[in-house]
């Protein structure tokens, strides 16, 4: 059986097993055996894979042209094959059954093909098993209007902390949930919920497109995979004043920051009333990172900064004292918050990480190294042994 390895001068398939892995669907199964997550097929290279998060070549003979090109064509349908060869890119599902479900990206470069295929997962983790902070998560799921953001870099599990919250929602709650997503990457059966799953690039042209009808569609609660402009944050926003409980995602690192960039979205003149918006419809930020862990059988461990808007909270978002919500995340644990450091600690205490990786994490790993040793500093400066 060939075996997904790191990069070596020797590709080819170990003996016992001839010829070069040429059935998509075979590949498709040694992705799901391997549980990687993503796959890529490019001309020159053996199969690749990502396997918790780091890349894996496969011990097999490099890809040629011809071989990628009929493994495309033997899955597309005609439509699919007229628009390919027309120069366009293409976004697909693909479905084995009893094995899995894919999303499929087929694009040329330097005059050849590539895929990149990503596995659609059905067995979505629950916060222990993803070890989220599970009381702040578990409120967030609990919501019944507002608006929830989590947002981090790519490859930060922003995608899987989202999706075990809306699968606590619809484990729990009677209601309708629609996800509008950039690609769909976890599957969810309708339990005492119902859930409708659009993505973009198959099912609707766009976020904004798939946002502009969403409300009358009849939802609760709305998952959009990314707020990447102003009108597609404007349309959450509403959805969230309106009565629905919204969940998007932005790309930035913390909290102040994440308001800022909000803010950053819109024209200067807007600014008072957006902020009014945000403090009234804001219900908590989720910041998160991804990190190595040392404890055997776990790949990566997030750790998460958590934002709850409380009044304190929501004034200072008014007043446009943003810089001030660090303080309060750092103070707030008693309202279910935490800072970074806090979460880093945490994942120390619990052997999950590093006492390496926390301070390498970390925003500011000279408090961490007190903080490691007992030591807080209040806000009189005082040394505070804990």
């Amino acid at each position: 059986m060939a075996t997904p390895t790191e990069p070596a001068k020797s590709r080819r398939i170990p003996s016992g097993e001839p010829g070069t892995l040429t059935d998509i669907d075979k590949l498709l199964r040694l992705m799901s055996k391997y549980e990687a997550s993503d796959l890529h097929l490019k001309v020159g290279n053996p199969p690749i894979m990502r396997v918790k998060g780091k890349i894996r070549f496969f011990d097999a003979e490099d890809m040629n042209g011809e071989v990628l090109e009929n493994m495309l064509q033997g899955i597309l349908t005609p439509g699919q094959r007229a628009t390919f060869a027309a120069g366009k890119d293409l976004d697909f599902a693909y479905s084995i059954p009893k094995v899995g479900r894919y999303r499929v990206n087929a694009y040329r470069q330097r005059g050849s093909v590539s895929l990149a295929i990503r596995r659609v997962s059905t067995d979505i983790p629950s916060f222990q098993e993803l070890h989220l902070k599970a009381s702040a998560m578990e409120r967030f799921a609990s919501m019944r209007q507002g608006l929830v953001i989590v947002t981090g870099v790519t490859g930060s599990g922003k995608s899987t902390t989202l999706a075990s919250m809306i699968e606590t929602i619809n484990t729990t709650r009677r209601c309708h949930i629609i996800t509008i997503e950039d690609p769909i990457e976890y599957l969810y059966r309708d339990k005492k919920a119902f859930v409708n799953q659009r993505e973009v690039g198959i099912d609707v042209p766009s976020f904004h497109d798939a946002l502009k009808s969403v409300v009358r569609q009849d939802p609760d609660v709305i998952l959009i995979g990314e707020m990447r402009d102003r009108e597609t944050f404007e349309t959450a926003l509403t959805a969230a004043e309106t009565g629905h409980l919204v969940f998007g995602t932005l790309h930035s690192s913390t909290v102040s920051q994440t308001v800022g960039r909000i803010i950053d979205m819109f024209p200067a003149d807007r600014e008072r009333a957006l902020r009014q918006a945000l403090a009234f419809s804001l219900r908590g930020i989720v910041c998160q990172k991804i990190l190595p862990s040392i404890k055997e059988g776990v790949g990566l461990v997030p750790v998460q900064e958590i934002l709850i808007c409380t009044p304190t909270v929501q004034k200072l978002i008014m007043d446009g004292e943003d810089k001030q919500l660090e303080s309060i995340v750092r103070g707030g644990r008693e309202d279910g918050m935490q800072d970074f450091n806090r979460g880093l600690m945490d994942l120390v205490a619990e052997g999950l990480i590093s006492e390496k990786v926390a301070l390498e994490a970390s925003h500011n790993a000279e408090q961490l190294t007190m903080n490691l040793k007992g030591i807080f500093l209040g806000d009189d400066r005082k040394g505070i042994v804990k």
